[in-house]
C-alpha cells in the first residue's frame, strides 16, 4: 500500500457511499465504518513498511503537486480520523433513522477524506484546498440538520471561511518568500529565523486560521452554536475532524513559528482565557450536549496554551491530550446521542436514576468523564500530568496558573454530568431494541481512555514521533510516556485542582446560584450576528453608489475612463506617428456608413428605428473586419449583430413604442460624454496604431500553433489548447448568467406592452406576410444548422470553432423563430439549461481527460480510423453546447408569451 491509494481508498468511499446507503439505508454504516477501519491499519502498515512520502503532479505549470508525506504528526491525526471515523459510521448504523441517507454518509465520509489529505498534504496548496474542504463538509453537514440550522450552519461558515482566508494569505506568502510549495521545504526555510516580519505575519496568519477553525476565543461561538448537528456529527467534528484541524495546523507549525515572538504570546494568552472561559460557562448549561460543546472549547483552549509554550516536552503532552481528548470526547457525544434516544431529553434537571436505568452504558460516560476530569489513573490524567510538567519545565506560570483553574472547572463540570443523572429513581426509558451498535462504539472510545491509561506505554509509537515531528527534534529527545510520574510538582497540582473540583461539586447549589445569570454583557453568537449585519450594511451602502437602473449612469463610468485612457495614450506616446497605414477608400465608404448610423442612432425617436440604426453601426463594423483581414472577428461580430437584434426585438415589444423625452441639459451633458470618449478613442487609436510590434506571446502562439496543436487557425488554438483554462472558466460565467437570466424572468412574469392594432392594412395580417421570410426559412434553417457542425469541425485549422458555430445554430433558430406566424412556436423549446449544463461539464470531463498527459485541460491527440484528433476538438463542442444553450434559453424566454397559470415552469428546462 502506499499513501496515494490509502487516500484513494478513502476517497472511493466518497463514491461508495451513496449507493451503500441507497441499498442498505443506515445499515451502511456497518460497510463504511469496515472501510474506515481498514484504512486505519493501512495507515499503521505504511508507517511500519516506511513508504512515507509520495508525489504527482497536480499543477505543473504553477509548481505545484498532490505531494503526500506522513511522518510522525501525520500518522497521528491519520489513525484519529480515520479510526474514530469508524467508531462514527458504525454509531451511525443504529442512530440513522432516514430510510436512505445518501447525503449524511456521502458527507460524512468526504470529511474523512478531506481530513485526512489535509494532515497528509506537503504541499501548502493542497493542504489550503483540504483545510477549505472540510469547511464545506461541516457547514452542509451542520445545514442539512433541520430548518433551524440555517443560521448556525451560516455563522460556522463565516467564522471559519475567515480563518480560511487568513491561511490562504498565510500558503501565498510562504510561497512568495520561500519560493516552493512544498511544505516540509518551506517550514526548514531560512526565512523563518532572518525575516522577523515575514515569520511574525506568517505565525499570525496561521495561528488566526488556527484560533477560527479550533473555536478559540475570540471567535468560539460557533462551536457550541453548531449543537443543532446530529450526535455523529458532533461527535465526529470534535473528536478528529474540523475542530482538529486547527489543533493540527498549529503542531505542524509549531517549530518554525515560534522564531516569531507573537507566536506563544497569541497562543499562550488566547489558549488560558479560552479554556478557562469556556470551562466556566460550561458549568452553566443544563444541556447535556451544550456543556459538552463549551466542554470541547475549553480543552482546545488547553492545547492551544501547552503548544504555544513549545518544547519537545509539551508537543509530547499535547499530541496525548489529542489522543485523550479524541476518545472521551466520542464517547460523550455519542452517549448524549443514546441517552437522547432513549430518554427523549438532553436536560440534566430531567435526567435521573440513569445508573440503574442503563447500568452499562452509564459506566462508559464515567469512565470518559473521568478522563476528561484527569482523574488516575485514566488517560487524561496522563496527559494532564503530561501538560502541567512541560509547563512548569518552561517556568511558563502564568500557563499553568490559567491551565490548572481551567482544569478545576473541567473537573467540577465533569462530575456535573454524572452526579446530576445517575443517582435517584431509575426514569422510564425506551427500549434498548437497535442502539446495538451505539453502545459498542461509546464502549469502545470509553473503555479506550480508561484502558490507555494504564497501558500508557502502549502509546509511545505513535504519540512520540508525532511529538518529535511537531517539535522539530530528533526522536530520542521526546521522552517516553508513563502513568506514574512521581511525587512531583505536577502531581502536587493535580491533587490541588481536583480537590478545589471536589470542594465546586460539594457546593454545587451554591456554585449554581452564582452562575445562573449572564456573566457578560452579549453572548459570541450576537457579536457574529452583529458583524454580520454591519459587513451587510456597509456593503449596501457601497453598492448605492452605483444602484441605479438607468443604463447611463453604468456607462458613463467605462466612457470616461476610455476617454481618460486615450488622453494618457497620446500623452505618453508623444502623438501619433506619420507612418501610420495610409487610409483605403473603401475605409471612408465605411467610416461614412458608421457615421451615418451612429446619428440616425442619436437622431431616432422610435425604439425600433433605433434599433435598426444601431444595426447599420454593427454590419458596417463586422464588414470593416472583413476588409482588415481578421475573418474570425469579422464573423463573431456579424453573428453577434444578428442575434443581438432578434433579442432586442423580443424586448422591444414589452416596453413603449417611444422613448421619453429627454431635457436638453440632460441630452447636452450626455452629448459631451458621448463625443468626448469617441474623440479620446479615436485620437489613441490613432497614436497606438503601428507604435508596437507583436508581443512575445503573440509572437509564440504564430510561430507554434501549428507545431503544437496541429491547427492553423491561431485564434481557436489559443481557445481551446493555449488558454482553454480561461475559456473554460468563461464558460461558467456563462452557464451561471444562463441560469441567472432563467430564474429572473421565471420568478417575476414579464409585462406585455400595448396591443399594436394596424387596421384596414396590407400589414393586417402577418401569416400572409410571412409567406417569404418562411419560404425562405424552410430552405435557410437547415443550411445554417448544417454550416453550424462544418464551422465547428473546421474550426481548428479554419474561421469556425465552438463559439462561433454555437452562434449559427442559434441564427438558425433565431431566423426559425422570426418566420414563425406566432409566438407561440417557442412553446416547443429545448431544454436550454440542460445543454448548457452539459456543455460545462462535457469541457471539465475532457478537461480531466487531460490529466493523462500531466495536466487539466491538457489536449491529447488521438488517432481515429487514421484520422488525427484532438480532445480540443470535444472541449470545442462544450463551448458549442454551452453558447448555444444561453442563446436558445435567451430566445425562448423573451420570445414567449406571457406564461398563464404558471404554465411551463422553470424545471422544463432543465429535463
Amino acid at each position: 500500500m502506499s499513501l496515494l491509494l490509502l487516500v484513494a481508498a478513502t476517497t472511493g468511499l466518497v463514491a461508495l457511499a451513496p449507493l451503500l446507503a441507497a441499498t442498505l439505508g443506515p445499515r451502511a454504516g456497518w460497510p463504511l465504518a469496515a472501510g474506515l477501519g481498514a484504512g486505519t491499519a493501512g495507515a499503521v502498515v505504511l508507517w511500519s513498511s516506511g513508504e512515507l512520502t509520495q508525489s504527482v503532479p497536480w499543477i505543473p505549470s504553477l509548481g505545484v503537486s498532490f505531494s503526500l508525506r506522513m511522518d510522525g504528526l501525520g500518522l497521528l491525526f491519520s489513525v484519529l480520523v480515520l479510526g474514530i471515523g469508524a467508531l462514527v459510521m458504525l454509531y451511525s448504523a443504529s442512530y440513522i433513522t432516514q430510510a436512505r441517507p445518501l447525503a449524511f454518509y456521502t458527507l460524512m465520509v468526504l470529511f474523512a477524506a478531506a481530513m485526512l489529505v489535509l494532515v497528509l498534504a506537503d504541499d501548502l496548496v493542497l493542504l489550503f484546498v483540504a483545510w477549505e474542504l472540510t469547511t464545506l463538509c461541516s457547514y452542509l453537514l451542520i445545514l442539512r440538520s433541520g430548518p433551524n440550522a440555517v443560521a448556525p450552519a451560516t455563522r460556522t461558515l463565516l467564522v471559519t471561511a475567515m480563518g480560511g482566508l487568513c491561511l490562504l494569505g498565510a500558503v501565498a506568502l510562504m510561497i512568495a518568500r520561500t519560493g516552493t510549495t512544498s511544505l516540509s521545504e518551506a517550514l526548514t526555510d531560512d526565512a523563518w529565523t532572518t525575516d522577523p516580519a515575514f515569520a511574525t505575519t506568517a505565525a499570525v496568519l496561521v495561528a488566526v486560521a488556527a484560533l477560527t477553525k479550533s473555536a478559540q476565543f475570540p471567535f468560539h461561538a460557533w462551536l457550541p452554536d453548531a449543537m443543532v448537528a446530529p450526535a455523529p456529527v458532533s461527535a465526529y467534528l470534535h473528536a478528529a475532524a474540523m475542530v482538529k484541524a486547527g489543533i493540527y495546523l498549529l503542531l505542524r507549525f509549531a517549530d518554525a513559528a515560534s522564531a516569531s515572538p507573537a507566536w506563544p504570546v497569541l497562543l499562550v494568552g488566547l489558549g488560558v482565557v479560552t479554556s478557562v472561559m469556556a470551562a466556566v460557562f460550561a458549568l452553566q448549561r443544563t444541556d447535556i450536549k451544550e456543556l459538552l460543546a463549551y466542554s470541547t472549547v475549553s480543552q482546545l483552549g488547553l492545547l492551544v496554551a501547552i503548544i504555544g509554550v513549545g518544547g519537545s516536552h509539551a508537543m509530547l503532552a499535547a499530541c496525548v491530550h489529542v489522543v485523550a481528548h479524541a476518545l472521551f470526547k466520542s464517547a460523550g457525544f455519542m452517549y448524549v446521542g443514546l441517552i437522547e434516544r432513549r430518554s427523549g431529553t438532553r436536560d440534566i434537571r430531567e435526567l435521573h436514576g440513569l445508573a440503574r436505568a442503563m447500568p452499562w452504558t452509564s459506566l462508559m460516560l464515567a469512565l470518559a468523564a473521568l478522563s476528561m476530569a484527569g482523574v488516575p489513573p485514566l488517560l487524561g490524567f496522563v496527559s494532564k500530568e503530561l501538560i502541567f510538567d512541560a509547563g512548569l519545565d518552561a517556568q511558563g506560570w502564568v500557563a499553568v496558573a490559567g491551565i490548572a483553574l481551567a482544569a478545576v472547572f473541567t473537573a467540577a463540570y465533569s462530575a456535573r454530568l454524572v452526579v446530576h443523572t445517575f443517582a435517584g429513581s431509575p426514569m422510564a426509558l425506551n427500549g434498548p431494541r437497535g442502539t446495538v451498535s451505539m453502545v459498542s462504539a461509546v464502549s469502545v472510545s470509553a473503555l479506550g481512555g480508561a484502558l490507555l491509561g494504564f497501558g500508557a506505554p502502549l502509546l509511545d509509537w505513535i504519540v512520540r514521533p508525532a511529538a518529535a515531528a511537531a517539535g522539530g527534534v530528533p526522536l530520542a529527545e521526546v521522552p517516553d510516556v508513563y502513568l506514574w510520574h512521581g511525587l512531583n510538582t505536577a502531581l502536587l497540582v493535580s491533587a490541588v485542582v481536583l480537590g478545589l473540583a471536589l470542594a465546586l461539586v460539594l457546593a454545587r447549589r451554591r456554585v449554581d446560584v452564582v452562575l445562573d445569570r449572564p456573566l457578560f454583557p452579549g453572548t459570541g453568537v450576537a457579536a457574529v450576528n452583529r458583524v454580520q449585519e454591519v459587513v451587510i450594511a456597509g456593503g449596501r451602502r457601497v453598492g448605492d453608489l452605483t444602484r441605479t437602473d438607468q443604463p447611463a449612469a453604468h456607462l458613463a463610468v467605462p466612457i470616461v475612463l476610455v476617454a481618460l485612457a486615450g488622453v494618457a495614450a497620446v500623452v505618453s506616446t508623444g502623438g501619433w506617428r506619420s507612418g501610420a497605414p495610409a487610409a483605403e477608400p473603401v475605409d471612408a465608404g465605411l467610416l461614412l456608413l458608421v457615421t451615418v448610423g451612429v446619428v440616425a442612432v442619436v437622431s431616432s425617436t422610435s425604439r425600433m428605428g433605433a434599433v435598426i440604426s444601431a444595426g447599420i453601426v454593427g454590419f458596417s463594423v463586422a464588414l470593416w473586419f472583413f476588409v482588415l483581414g481578421a475573418a474570425d472577428v469579422a464573423l463573431t461580430q456579424l453573428l453577434v449583430e444578428f442575434l443581438t437584434v432578434v433579442i432586442i426585438v423580443m424586448v422591444l415589444r414589452r416596453l413603449p413604442r417611444t422613448f421619453r423625452p429627454r431635457a436638453p441639459r440632460r441630452r447636452a451633458v450626455t452629448g459631451v460624454v458621448a463625443v468626448a470618449g469617441g474623440v479620446a478613442a479615436t485620437v489613441a487609436t490613432l497614436a497606438l496604431t503601428g507604435r508596437s510590434t507583436l508581443s512575445p506571446a503573440g509572437e509564440y502562439y504564430v510561430r507554434e500553433a501549428e507545431n503544437e496543436t496541429g491547427g492553423s487557425n491561431v485564434v481557436n488554438t489559443i481557445l481551446v489548447d493555449f488558454r482553454a483554462l480561461d475559456t473554460f472558466g468563461e464558460l461558467v460565467v456563462l452557464a451561471v448568467a444562463g441560469l441567472a437570466m432563467a430564474v429572473l424572468l421565471r420568478s417575476r412574469r414579464p409585462l406585455e406592452g400595448p396591443p399594436v392594432t394596424i387596421d384596414h392594412t396590407a400589414l393586417d395580417d402577418s401569416p400572409d406576410n410571412l409567406v417569404f421570410l418562411r419560404t425562405l426559412a424552410r430552405v435557410l434553417v437547415p443550411i445554417m444548422a448544417g454550416f453550424s457542425l462544418y464551422a465547428l469541425l473546421r474550426g481548428h485549422n479554419a474561421p469556425g470553432g465552438g463559439f462561433i458555430s454555437a452562434l449559427v445554430g442559434a441564427a438558425a433558430v433565431g431566423a426559425a423563430y422570426l418566420s414563425a406566424s406566432s409566438d407561440r412556436w417557442t412553446t416547443r423549446r429545448l431544454p436550454y439549461l440542460a445543454i448548457a449544463g452539459s456543455g460545462v461539464l462535457l469541457a471539465a470531463a475532457i478537461g480531466f481527460v487531460g490529466l493523462v498527459d500531466g495536466s487539466f485541460l491538457q489536449p491529447i491527440k488521438l488517432d481515429l480510423l487514421g484520422w488525427e484528433v484532438s480532445t480540443a476538438l470535444v472541449f470545442d463542442l462544450g463551448v458549442y453546447l454551452a453558447v448555444f444553450g444561453v442563446i436558445l434559453a435567451a430566445i425562448s424566454l423573451l420570445g414567449s408569451p406571457v406564461v398563464e397559470d404558471d404554465e411551463a415552469p422553470l424545471e422544463e428546462a432543465t429535463r
